[in-house]
């Protein structure tokens, strides 16, 4: 079965936005700064004129009005308190969460694999294994379903 693309949507842009939100979000994390400030920091990069910036800015400002209920969502399925969670780690996590709870115009499938790929991609070693297992616990419970239905 062939993998239907949703009609005006660039899929690489929008795989894009989310590596980078992964970035601005750790940034956010680390440094302190403003998510407003963030978002300008990396909206000005080479490479955002390549991803999808509504998408990357949604996830952004969704992590951040949300950011409470998201971390008490996944904390039953965490094996330490958020904050010891690794740091890229904890980012993916979120930013999951977030695209699970309110976006629910994505797959659980997609959110799931893309989580697992940034995770390998910037995260420890067999860090992508823990998003997984935290990933899939949460989306039978939050999209219960669409789990129980196989995706799409």
């Amino acid at each position: 079965m062939e993998a239907r693309r949703p009609e005006g949507i660039d899929l690489a842009a929008r795989s894009r936005a989310r590596r980078r939100a992964l970035q601005a979000l750790y940034a956010w994390q680390i440094g302190g700064n403003t998510m407003t400030a963030i978002i300008d920091e990396f909206r000005h990069e080479q490479d955002m004129e390549i991803a999808d910036l509504e998408y990357f800015e949604d996830l952004l400002r969704g992590v951040e009005r949300h950011c409470a209920e998201l971390d008490e969502g996944l904390r039953p399925f965490l094996d330490r308190d958020m904050p010891q969670v690794d740091p890229i780690e904890r980012a993916v996590l979120r930013l999951a969460a977030y695209e699970l709870k309110h976006r629910l115009d994505v797959p659980y499938r997609v959110v799931l694999n893309e989580a697992i790929e940034t995770t390998k991609r910037f995260g420890s070693e067999h860090g992508h294994t823990y998003v997984n297992g935290v990933l899939d616990k949460l989306a039978a419970q939050w999209r219960e379903v669409e789990y129980r239905g196989g995706g799409r």
